[in-house]
C-alpha cells in the first residue's frame, strides 16, 4: 500500500501537481514511517512549493534515517539555500560529499552555496556590480519553475541560455531587456509586476508555448517534468524525488496510454458521425494500446448495439465488468457496462424466459450505481416480459374448454372450484367476457360483493352491450343495498337490450325498495343500516354539504311553496330522489 501511494505521489509530482504529491507522500509515509525515501520525496515537493520549513524538516528526518545517502544532503542542502541559510547549506553539502565524495549534484550545490555565501557578505554591491544580483542567486530556478507565467519558458534553450549567463554575471542583465521574457522573470524573481508590452505588441512577444525561439534550431521538446528537473539541478537544488526517474517500459506504457486516448477521441467523433465501422477499428486500436481503462470496451459496446451486433456487445461487457473489477475501476463505470449488456440481451429476446438474464443484468447494474436510464429499462424490461408471457399464455380454445369446467362447477354449485376454472379462463384470453361475467356471479355466490362487482364492470368495458354483464352488476349493487345505483344499471342495460326480463326484474325491485323507504316502511333497523350506509357514500355526502341542496332541504320543511319551485329543477329532483331512496330524507 505504501508503494501505491509512493507511485502516486510520483506521478502527481511528475505532473507538477505538487500539493497532491504531498498528500500522497504523506499517506505513505503513515505507512511506512522509517522509509528515508518517502521523507525525501515529500522535501523535495515542499520544496518545489517554496515551503522550504517544511522541506527542511523532512530533510533533517531523512538523514537521520539514512545518514549515509548523498541524497539526504542534498535535500538538506537546497532546503538551507532556500531559506538563505547559505553557510548551513555549505556544511550539508559538505557532509554530504563526506559520505559520496564523486557525487557531482552535491559538488555543483557546494559551489553554488559558497557562491552565495560570498556574495551575502558584501555590504553593498562593488562599483559596477549589478543591483540586481541577489535575484539570479541559486534559488533563481526554483522560483522561475514554479512561477505559472516563467515555467513555459524554461522549456526554451535560448532563453535558459540567456538566463545561465544572467546568473554567472548579473552585469549581462542590460544585454537581455530588450527580450520580454528576461523582463517578466526579472519582475517574478523581484516580486514585481512590470508591464512588459503594450497589448498592440502582444503577437511581437514569444510565448512560453513557442517551441523555439525566431532563427533557434528545432530541437526535441521536452516534458515540463523534465524541464524542472534540469532547472533544479542546475541550481544545485535536485527536486526530483529519489524514484523518479521513469523506467523504458513505464514511459512506454504513459505513451501507449496518451496514443490510446487519441483513438478514444477519433473513435467517438466517427461514431457521433454514425460512422460506426470506423469508430470500431478506433476503439479496438485503444484497447490494444491500454487495456486498463475499459470505457474503451463500453464504447465500444455501445456501437455493437448500434450495429445489431448484440452478441459481440455482450462480450465487451463482460470483458467490461471482469476488467473492471480487477482495477477496481469506477463503480458508474461497472453500472454502465452492465446496463449496455442488459440493454444487448433485451434485444435477443424472443421469449418471456429470455427477458429473465436482461432483467438480473440491469438489477446488478442498480446495485453499482443507481441510474434512471437503467431503472426505466428494468421497468420496461418487466412489462415486456409479463405482456410476452400473456401473449405466450393466450389460447381462446384452451380458454373455451376452462369456462365450461367452470360452468359444470357452478351448475354443481362448488363455486371455489368454478372461480379456480374461470380465472383459468381469463388467463388464456383476457378478453373473455363471459369468463368475468361468470365469474362475478361467483363471487355473488360466496359473498365477495366486491370481487364481484369489478368483474361485472370488466365485463361491460370488453363488451357494453352484453347484457348478462349488467344484470350481474345490479345484482351486486343490490345486494349491497344501494338500490339507487343498482336501479340506473339497469336501466342502463336496457338500453341495449329493452326487452330482457333479468333487467326488467332487475328495475322493479330498485323501485319497491326504494318506495319502501319513500313511504317510510322500513323498519327502525333497516332505516339505521341504509341511513348509515348511504352516509358512506361520496355522491350523498356532496350533496349533503352542498349549500343550495341544503336550502332546498330546509325550504322541503319549512317553504312548501319555495320547495315546490326547487323540484321544478331535474338536478335537484333527482338530487331529492337519491336521498329518499338511501333513506336520508323520507315523505310523509
Amino acid at each position: 500500500m505504501a508503494d501505491e501511494a509512493k507511485a502516486k505521489g510520483n506521478a502527481a509530482f511528475s505532473s507538477g501537481n505538487f500539493e497532491e504529491a504531498i498528500r500522497h507522500f504523506t499517506a505513505a509515509i503513515n505507512l511506512s514511517p522509517t522509509n528515508h525515501v518517502l521523507y525525501s520525496n515529500r522535501s523535495a515537493a515542499y520544496a518545489s512549493l517554496s515551503k522550504f520549513s517544511q522541506a527542511l524538516t523532512d530533510a533533517n528526518k531523512t538523514v537521520e534515517l539514512k545518514p549515509d545517502w548523498g541524497k539526504g544532503y542534498s535535500r538538506l542542502g537546497a532546503a538551507y539555500m532556500g531559506l538563505h541559510n547559505y553557510s548551513d547549506a555549505v556544511s550539508a553539502y559538505k557532509k554530504g560529499l563526506e559520505v559520496e565524495p564523486n557525487n557531482e549534484a552535491l559538488k555543483s550545490g557546494l559551489a553554488d552555496a559558497e557562491a552565495a555565501v560570498a556574495r551575502s557578505s558584501r555590504s553593498r554591491p562593488g562599483q559596477g556590480a549589478s543591483p540586481f544580483g541577489e535575484a539570479f542567486g541559486p534559488e533563481m530556478w526554483v522560483k522561475l519553475s514554479t512561477d505559472a507565467t516563467t515555467r513555459g519558458y524554461l522549456q526554451q534553450p535560448d532563453y535558459v541560455k540567456m538566463m545561465q549567463d544572467i546568473q554567472k554575471n548579473p552585469n549581462n542583465l542590460n544585454m537581455y531587456l530588450q527580450d520580454q521574457r528576461v523582463m517578466q522573470s526579472l519582475g517574478v524573481l523581484l516580486n514585481i509586476k512590470f508591464q512588459t508590452r503594450n497589448p498592440e505588441e502582444d503577437s511581437e512577444m514569444p510565448s512560453a508555448e513557442d517551441s523555439t525561439s525566431k532563427g533557434a534550431p528545432e530541437v526535441k521538446r521536452t516534458s515540463a517534468a523534465d524541464a524542472e528537473s534540469n532547472v533544479h539541478k542546475k541550481a544545485g537544488v535536485e527536486h526530483v524525488p529519489e524514484e523518479m526517474d521513469i523506467p523504458d517500459e513505464d514511459k512506454d506504457k504513459r505513451e501507449r496510454k496518451k496514443e490510446a486516448l487519441k483513438e478514444k477521441e477519433s473513435g467517438n467523433a466517427t461514431y457521433k458521425q454514425k460512422n460506426f465501422e470506423a469508430a470500431i477499428q478506433h476503439y479496438s486500436r485503444a484497447i490494444d494500446l491500454d487495456d486498463e481503462d475499459i470505457s474503451f470496451l463500453t464504447n465500444r459496446a455501445a456501437v455493437y448495439l448500434e450495429l445489431g451486433k448484440y452478441e459481440d456487445a455482450i462480450k465487451d461487457c463482460d470483458k467490461a465488468v471482469e476488467r473492471g473489477r480487477e482495477l477496481r475501476s469506477d463503480f458508474k463505470m461497472i453500472a454502465r457496462a452492465l446496463t449496455r449488456k442488459g440493454t444487448a440481451l433485451v434485444k435477443l429476446a424472443k421469449s418471456s424466459k429470455d427477458y429473465e438474464p436482461a432483467i438480473e443484468t440491469f438489477q446488478k447494474a442498480l446495485t453499482e450505481h443507481r441510474n434512471p436510464d437503467t431503472l426505466k429499462k428494468l421497468n420496461d424490461a418487466e412489462k415486456a416480459k409479463k405482456d410476452l408471457e400473456q401473449q405466450e399464455y393466450f389460447n381462446p380454445q384452451i380458454a373455451d374448454e376452462e369456462r365450461e369446467k367452470g360452468n359444470e362447477y357452478f351448475k354443481e354449485q362448488k363455486y371455489p372450484e368454478a372461480v379456480k376454472q374461470y380465472t383459468e379462463a381469463i388467463r388464456r384470453n383476457p378478453k373473455d367476457h363471459k369468463a368475468y361475467s361468470n365469474r362475478a356471479a361467483c363471487y355473488t355466490k360466496l359473498g365477495a360483493l366486491p370481487e364481484g362487482l369489478k368483474d361485472a364492470e370488466k365485463c361491460i368495458e370488453i363488451d357494453p352491450t352484453f347484457s348478462k354483464g349488467y344484470t350481474r352488476k345490479g345484482a351486486v349493487q343490490f345486494f349491497m343495498k344501494e338500490y339507487d345505483k343498482a336501479l340506473e344499471t339497469y336501466q342502463e342495460g336496457l338500453k341495449h337490450d329493452p326487452q330482457n326480463q333479468e333487467l326488467l326484474d332487475g328495475v322493479r325491485r330498485c323501485v319497491e325498495q326504494i318506495n319502501k323507504a319513500s313511504r317510510g316502511d322500513l323498519s327502525p333497523e333497516e332505516l339505521k343500516e341504509r341511513q348509515a350506509k348511504a352516509m358512506q357514500d361520496p355522491e350523498i355526502q356532496n350533496i349533503l354539504t352542498d349549500p343550495i341542496m341544503r336550502q332546498v332541504l330546509e325550504d322541503l320543511q319549512e317553504n312548501p311553496n319555495a320547495a315546490q319551485q326547487h323540484m321544478k329543477n331535474p338536478q335537484v329532483m333527482h338530487k331529492i330522489q337519491k336521498l329518499i331512496s338511501s333513506g336520508i330524507v323520507q315523505v310523509k
